[in-house]
C-alpha cells in the first residue's frame, strides 16, 4: 500500500527558518501526482492556460517561447481546490508560518517541452509587502520531474531579508523581476511529487525547458492572517479560504461547499476510480 507521502519535518521546518527555503523529496504520492497530471492535461486541452511569455517588450505574445499559466485554479479544478485542504499541507504550512492563515494564492505554470521558457528571478514580496516576509510561504510542486535541462526551481538561500530592487520584467506580459548574483542561485532538482517551501522574500526563478518532456509546477502561496491586510487581499476575499482558526469553515463560507476532507476524494475522481 503506498504511503501517505513525506510529511514536513521539524528539522526542515528549522531550515526553512533559517535559510528561507526547504526541500521536501516525495511530499506527494504517486497517485496525487498521477491525478495531478490528468487535470493539469485536462486544463491545458481546454485552452484554460494562457502564455504569459512576451518577445522582450512585455507586450508582444512570443511565438517561439511559452510560459503557460493559469492563476487562480480553484474555480477551474475540484482537484486543485482542494489540494490546499490535504492535510499534510495544513500541517507543514502552520508549522512554517504560523496559525492562522489563509490561502493567498493558487497558480501553475507549464513548461512545454523545447519551448518552455522560465519565469525570472523575482521575490513574492516584492508583489505582496508584508512586514515580515517570513509569515508568508509558496508551496511549490514538481508535477513532473524537475532538473536542471528542464528548467528546475532555483532558490538564493540566506537573502530573503534583503528587499531587492525589480522593475517590470520584458519576457512577461504582467510580471515583475530583479536582477540578483546569478552564482548564488541554488538548483533544486526534484522527483516528481516533491515540493519546495520557500517564504516570500526568498529570491527564486525557473529556467527553460531545454527537454524533449513537458514539466509543470504547481504553486500554492499561504499568508499568516495577522498580514492579510484588506488592501493587500480584497477585492478577492472570496478566493482566499482561512484555512486554519476560528474563521476557517473548510472552504464553506468562501467557496459555498465544503472542502477540507475531500482531497483523497478528488484524487480519486481525477483517476477516473469510483
Amino acid at each position: 500500500m503506498e504511503s501517505d507521502g513525506n510529511q514536513l519535518t521539524d528539522e526542515q521546518a528549522l531550515k526553512f527558518h533559517e535559510h528561507g527555503w526547504v526541500a521536501v523529496p516525495e511530499f506527494w504520492t504517486k497517485r496525487e501526482v498521477a491525478a495531478m497530471r490528468k487535470e493539469l492535461e485536462r486544463l491545458k486541452g481546454s485552452g484554460a492556460m494562457r502564455n504569459v511569455a512576451t518577445d522582450g517588450d512585455g507586450k508582444t505574445p512570443s511565438r517561439s517561447k511559452e510560459n503557460l499559466q493559469l492563476c487562480p485554479m480553484y474555480d477551474h479544478s475540484a482537484l486543485f481546490r482542494a489540494m490546499p485542504f490535504a492535510p499534510k499541507v495544513i500541517d507543514a504550512v502552520g508549522k512554517l508560518i504560523g496559525n492562522p492563515f489563509i490561502l493567498h494564492l493558487d497558480q501553475v505554470f507549464w513548461k512545454p517541452a523545447r519551448a518552455g521558457t522560465g519565469t525570472n528571478w523575482h521575490q513574492d514580496n516584492a508583489y505582496f509587502r508584508i512586514s515580515d516576509p517570513m509569515k508568508g510561504t509558496a508551496l511549490w510542486t514538481a508535477v513532473h520531474g524537475a532538473t536542471v535541462e528542464n528548467g528546475t526551481m532555483r532558490v538564493i538561500p540566506n537573502r530573503f531579508r534583503e528587499e531587492m530592487e525589480h522593475v517590470r520584467d520584458p519576457d512577461s506580459d504582467h510580471h515583475i523581476r530583479c536582477y540578483p548574483c546569478e552564482d548564488e542561485g541554488v538548483p533544486v532538482e526534484l522527483a516528481a511529487g516533491g515540493a519546495i517551501f520557500f517564504c516570500y522574500g526568498t529570491p527564486h526563478c525557473t529556467g527553460p525547458n531545454n527537454s524533449d518532456h513537458e514539466r509543470a509546477g504547481v504553486a500554492l502561496h499561504f499568508l499568516h492572517v495577522n498580514y492579510a491586510a484588506s488592501d493587500l487581499i480584497e477585492p478577492d476575499r472570496d478566493y482566499r479560504p482561512y484555512m486554519t482558526g476560528p474563521k476557517a469553515t473548510g472552504g464553506l463560507r468562501e467557496y459555498g461547499v465544503t472542502v477540507a476532507g475531500t482531497w483523497e476524494a478528488e484524487v480519486q475522481r481525477a483517476l477516473g476510480v469510483s
